[in-house]
């Protein structure tokens, strides 16, 4: 039992690893014909353990959490016997159970029910957003005032901080421009232009003489104009460039002002033109929110009022199906040998109108195991076999509408025999018509309703202890069956082992 414990994401003891290993490891493989989480087929879900605590658990070979391991088995598996693996046992489960056993009397009311909590838990976010609270939303107002102030102010345009950049950096090199320039424009007027003008005049006395004279003089022409603008040109620039100490200081304050807008609002001018375009909508939205808010609040009253109506019909029904589910427990009880057993199923209406999923009603299923003993939940049941005969009493009730496919029961043959295991295994064997059902028991009465049995055994190999699980046969069932009910082999003991597998003809 301990490893289906583990295997649905139960505590793990480092001492549970073979001596001399380093880890354990366990696997099971689970067919699954439909399941409400529409996951179909064969499902392999393994778990390993190691010495210094690491897990490594699987589902279908992807790696999950032990926590998601655990959500997730807990809708194929319940172990009875070990309580931390128990759906049946969580109170938030009790409500379902009830509903499920309840069935289309409740269902309709509670999908009409369910349609409107989901509205009324958007409309209540929405008004949540909408800035419901006045002061909440006076605060936020005056920020977003301040930040479209702040970049209205500022009158940014699109492209001028490049154009700022530019006009700094010529002002970080003005000294060594002016310079150059002043160089460049020198050597063009004193030394290239006088140069090409020698030049011209040379080839004026001879363009007369030949065609490729005059050809060459009118280019040389040519480029003695272009040096004249260009030298005029450089001239310009060199005059242009000057900058005073308030126009420098205004370039350094305008990029220092546009360098915050960014940091607070946007990487380029253009992301923070367009937050002020939505400070702008949100302004008006909030704004002209009253009006808005309203609206969505007589709509939340309206809802509420029909969430009211449909919590208490349901309110009414749950009560009185409780007490036909007590009932049918307490009968279920009896019969297993707990005559002085009372199951309740408490469900409490919340007076002050706090709406959950399921209404206003929250449910928990209570128990008494001898007279005259409060009644208590289900998960303060000390004793393994008192609480593994409690779930079947449940789970007989409750077998066609409960969704966990496999139950694992250990320990429901204690402190019981004759009359009341001849309930139990009739009990079992009716849940094993909807569920799978895993039993270790060392009751004939119970073994002989399996359609399978496996003996369980130790043996040592190698001074190492080891459990073996073997499939019987027919034959080797029968002959079990025989050993655990008269403690040996004889003819009476067969026998009656045959007598009790007679339910399968």
């Amino acid at each position: 039992m301990i490893h289906f414990g583990i295997i649905s994401g139960g505590r793990f003891s480092k001492e549970m690893i073979r001596k001399g290993k380093d880890h354990s490891y366990i696997e099971a493989s689970i067919y699954m014909p439909e399941n409400e989480k529409s996951i179909e087929g064969n499902i392999i879900v393994s778990r390993e353990v190691y010495l210094n605590g690491r897990n490594s658990c699987k589902i279908n070979g992807r790696l999950v959490t032990v926590n998601e391991l655990k959500e997730f088995m807990k809708n194929i598996i319940d172990i009875h016997g070990q309580n931390d693996n128990q759906t049946i046992l969580e109170k938030s489960s009790h409500i379902e159970y009830l509903d499920s056993f309840i069935g289309k009397e409740i269902s309709e009311q509670k999908e009409k029910y369910r349609k409107l909590y989901s509205k009324y838990n958007e409309i209540k976010q929405e008004l949540k957003n909408n800035y419901g609270d006045e002061k909440e939303r006076e605060r936020k107002l005056d920020l977003l005032k301040y930040q479209y102030e702040e970049i209205k102010q500022s009158n940014l345009k699109i492209g001028e901080d490049e154009k700022l950049e530019e006009q700094r950096k010529i002002i970080l090199n003005s000294e060594k421009i002016t310079e150059s320039l002043k160089i460049a424009d020198e050597a063009l007027s004193i030394q290239t232009i006088d140069s090409i003008n020698i030049s011209i005049k040379a080839l004026e006395k001879i363009e007369n003489i030949d065609n490729i004279y005059s050809e060459k003089l009118s280019q040389i022409k040519s480029i003695y104009y272009d040096i004249q603008e260009l030298s005029r040109d450089i001239s310009n620039l060199n005059e242009e460039i000057y900058f005073n100490d308030e126009e420098r200081n205004e370039i350094e304050a305008r990029l220092d002002l546009i360098f915050s807008l960014k940091r607070k609002y946007g990487n380029t001018i253009e992301e923070i033109i367009n937050y002020k375009q939505s400070l702008e909508q949100e302004i008006y939205e909030i704004e002209n929110v009253d009006e808005k808010n309203e609206k969505l609040r007589k709509e939340l009253i309206q809802i509420e009022k029909e969430m009211q109506i449909l919590s208490m019909q349901m309110n009414k029904i749950r009560i009185r199906k409780a007490q036909i589910l007590s009932q049918k427990i307490n009968e279920e009880l009896k019969d297993l040998e707990m005559p002085n057993a009372t199951f309740n199923s408490n469900v409490e209406l919340n007076q002050n109108n706090e709406f959950n999923k399921n209404g206003l009603d929250s449910v928990e299923f209570l128990i008494s195991t001898n007279i005259g003993e409060e009644e208590k939940p289900l998960i303060k049941i000390a004793s393994g076999g008192e609480m593994s005969r409690i779930m079947l009493a449940i789970k007989s009730v409750l077998a066609d509408v409960d969704k966990v496919p496999i139950l694992i029961f250990d320990e429901i043959d204690t402190g019981i025999s004759g009359k009341a295991a001849k309930a139990v295994s009739e009990k079992m064997r009716k849940i094993a018509n909807t569920h799978q059902i895993l039993a270790i028991t060392h009751l004939a009465s119970i073994a002989a309703k399996a359609d399978y049995n496996y003996y369980i055994s130790k043996i040592v190999e190698n001074e190492k202890t080891k459990t073996t699980v073997k499939k019987l046969t027919e034959e080797e069932t029968i002959e079990e069956i025989a050993r655990i009910s008269n403690g040996e082999l004889t003819k009476t003991a067969i026998e009656h082992a045959k007598e009790l597998r007679n339910w399968k003809n």
